[in-house]
């Protein structure tokens, strides 16, 4: 069937998902997309798995009760590799998550090293190192867990000027690395790095393949969508929702006009307190 009419809700800490956001307009313009971003407790590599875990399930299921949509994208490496199986188990909808994309930079490697940009908290759980064992053990991973970027890139998406000196400092940490100039490919480990690429690409010292996730699971995303049974039609605009209000409000609103959404709204805290999966 056609996706006319057919909704997604995109979940992130922040502005990472934006990415998949405009991947899913470039390729199907008529989806309508929601997102949420827990802007409350970002960045979500400072917060513990036990709550993050129980946080993410309770807003999506919440979101997903007052949305009703016919898919969700969680847009976040992080809350992805935590929650993406008990948020399965409490939503009747199709899940899709985002992790590191190891295997594809294992797949396209020249040099059988590659790089990979992520948060520090994506860096030190076993599941990159999982993914390197599985789908890329013939390359040497060399992995920065980059705390700048992710602020920087919430900077460039709402069209600050980039301090270039901490987006240096960030890729010299990864190169510098015993093997960083045998570096061909480097995936970007965190969906807020999308709106950093083009600096990246200009700034690395060598010439690098970069892998930006956001296309790839926006392809899958409409592909599950198409294979799914015909719904109630989704008639209403897209809504997007903060847990806390955005730093720079009138240059947030400007920049959330550029992918299509005319406001912002906060989350029903206390929807959180009467909704349980």
């Amino acid at each position: 069937m056609g996706l006319m009419h057919q909704s997604c809700l995109v979940f992130d800490s922040g502005i990472g998902g934006m990415g998949v956001v405009q991947a899913l307009q470039s390729l199907k313009p008529e989806l309508v997309i929601d997102y949420l971003a827990d802007t409350a407790l970002y960045p979500y590599g400072e917060q513990p798995d036990d709550l993050l875990i129980e946080r993410i399930v309770r807003l999506i299921h919440a979101a997903y009760q007052q949305l009703k949509p016919d898919i969700v994208v969680i847009a976040c490496n992080t809350a992805s590799t935590l929650a993406l199986p008990a948020v399965r188990a409490a939503l009747p909808v199709p899940i899709i998550g985002c992790v590191p994309p190891i295997r594809w930079a294992g797949r396209v490697s020249k040099t059988r090293t590659i790089g990979l940009f992520s948060t520090s908290a994506t860096a030190r759980r076993p599941y990159v190192q999982q993914l390197h064992a599985d789908f890329a053990a013939d390359c040497r991973l060399i992995v920065h867990g980059a705390r700048q970027l992710a602020d920087l890139a919430e900077q460039a998406f709402l069209g600050k000027t980039l301090n270039v000196d901490a987006l240096q400092a960030e890729l010299s940490a990864l190169f510098a690395q015993p093997g960083g100039t045998q570096i061909d490919t480097i995936g970007l480990g965190c969906t807020h790095y999308t709106f950093l690429l083009p600096e990246l690409a200009s700034y690395a010292p060598q010439a690098i393949t970069w892998l930006d996730p956001a296309p790839a699971v926006a392809r899958h995303a409409l592909t599950i969508l198409e294979e799914l049974s015909a719904r109630a039609p989704c008639e209403r605009l897209a809504a997007l929702y903060l847990t806390a209000p955005p730093q720079g409000e009138a240059d947030f609103s400007q920049a959330i006009r550029r992918l299509r959404f005319e406001k912002w709204d906060m989350f029903e805290t206390h929807f959180l307190n009467t909704q349980s999966p």
